[in-house]
C-alpha cells in the first residue's frame, strides 16, 4: 500500500506514533501541528488522506476541513477527544469522510486509511461504461462526476462513492451495513449511522427532499435505494 498521508495533531507525540505506523505500511507521511500549517501542507503535498484532529491551535479542525474542501477532494479522517454526537456530526458536515474518537488504536487508524486507499477505481484497458441516468441526474463513474440538469454537483469523494454504489444497482435496497462494506471497507468498526449523515449531505446537494425524494429513497428499517433508471 502506498500513498501520501498528512497527519495534523497538536499532540506531537501522538502524531509521531501515528506517522510511524503509517510509514511502516509504506505510506509517505508528513506531520504538522496547527491549523494554518495543515492548509499550507495540503496545498504543497496534495495528500491522498488527511488525518485531522478536531482541536487545533490557529484554526480548529472544522475550519481546516471547511477550507480544505475548497481546493482538495482528499479523504479526511477527523480525530476527536470528545464523545458528543454533535462534534462528530459537525466534522462530517464540513466534508470529513470518517472519524475516530480518542483514545484509538493506531492500527485501527491505519486500517481506515488502507480501506480508503482500496476504494475501487476504473481498471486501465477496460471500456468505460456509459453514464448512469436517473431523470435529470447523470452519474459518470469513470469521470467521478455527477451532473444535475447538465451542471456538475460538487460532491466529496465519499459522497460520490455512495452515489456510485447506489446507482450501480437501481431499485435494489442496500442496507447500511452493505453500504459501509462497499464504501468504507470490510472490517470498518463504528456507528453505521455515519451512512445516514453522508446520505443527508448527498441529498441536499442533489436537491432531493427526504419527504419526496427523486433519486435516493429510504426503505424504512432496511436502508436506501436509487429510484427508477430512465
Amino acid at each position: 500500500m502506498s500513498g501520501q498521508v498528512l497527519v495534523v495533531d497538536d499532540e506531537r507525540s501522538l502524531a509521531k506514533v501515528v506517522a510511524s505506523y503509517l510509514a511502516r505500511d509504506g505510506y509517505q507521511v508528513r506531520c504538522v501541528f496547527d491549523g494554518p500549517a495543515a492548509l499550507d501542507a495540503a496545498r504543497e503535498d496534495e495528500p491522498d488522506v488527511v488525518v485531522l484532529d478536531l482541536m487545533l491551535p490557529g484554526l480548529d479542525g472544522v475550519e481546516v476541513c471547511r477550507r480544505l474542501r475548497t481546493f482538495s477532494d482528499c479523504y479526511v479522517i477527523m480525530l476527536t477527544a470528545r464523545t458528543e454526537e454533535a462534534d462528530k456530526l459537525t466534522g462530517l458536515g464540513v466534508g470529513a469522510d470518517d472519524y475516530l474518537t480518542k483514545p484509538f488504536s493506531p492500527r485501527e487508524l491505519v486500517a481506515r486509511v488502507a480501506a480508503m486507499q482500496r476504494r475501487p477505481r476504473q481498471p486501465r484497458g477496460r471500456p468505460e461504461p456509459a453514464p448512469r441516468r436517473f431523470g435529470p441526474l447523470e452519474v459518470d463513474v469513470p469521470a467521478r462526476e455527477a451532473r444535475l440538469d447538465g451542471a456538475p454537483v460538487p460532491l466529496t469523494r465519499t459522497e460520490f462513492d455512495l452515489l456510485a454504489v447506489l446507482s450501480a444497482r437501481p431499485n435494489v435496497v442496500l442496507s447500511r451495513a452493505e453500504l459501509i462494506t462497499a464504501v468504507w471497507g470490510e472490517g470498518w468498526v463504528g456507528d453505521e449511522h455515519l451512512v445516514d449523515v453522508h446520505i443527508g449531505h448527498l441529498r441536499r446537494k442533489l436537491g432531493d427532499a427526504p419527504a419526496r425524494p427523486r433519486f435516493i429513497l429510504t426503505v424504512r428499517g432496511i436502508g436506501y435505494r436509487m429510484g427508477p433508471q430512465s
